[in-house]
């Protein structure tokens, strides 16, 4: 059983958001949802909502499937992120100047699976 959450033109900078991914990457799900509800960085709360996305779409592929689930069975197999549109802004600077101020978005994509040896 394999699930998938995508969320996209999440409003945080990819390279924070790698942060939070690779320190989840490989990891049992719910203990991934633990370290990420008190990681002190902004990032860590649209990764945590990806991952209980993910999550909460294999509980209903097995309820269709009709297969029993467990969610400690779950690990993080895949996760990523992807840069998204860049907002681009201008601030005024001296001497009727303008500075550019790059808004980055991100797309992270999360995906969970039953380990083989899990049952």
């Amino acid at each position: 059983m394999e699930a998938k959450a995508i969320a996209r033109h999440v409003r945080v900078t990819p390279r924070k958001a790698r942060r939070m991914v690779d320190l989840i990457r490989g990891k049992q799900a719910t203990q991934a949802i633990t370290t990420l509800k008190f990681a002190p960085q902004d990032a860590a709360t649209p990764v945590r909502k990806v991952l209980e996305s993910a999550i909460a779409n294999a509980r209903v592929k097995a309820d269709k499937a009709g297969e029993a689930f467990h969610e400690n069975d779950l690990y993080i197999t895949e996760t990523y992120v992807d840069e998204g549109v860049t907002l681009k802004r201008f601030r005024a600077r001296a001497q009727g100047r303008a500075a550019r101020i790059n808004k980055r978005t991100s797309h992270i994509t999360v995906v969970v699976a039953n380990k083989e040896g899990a049952r």
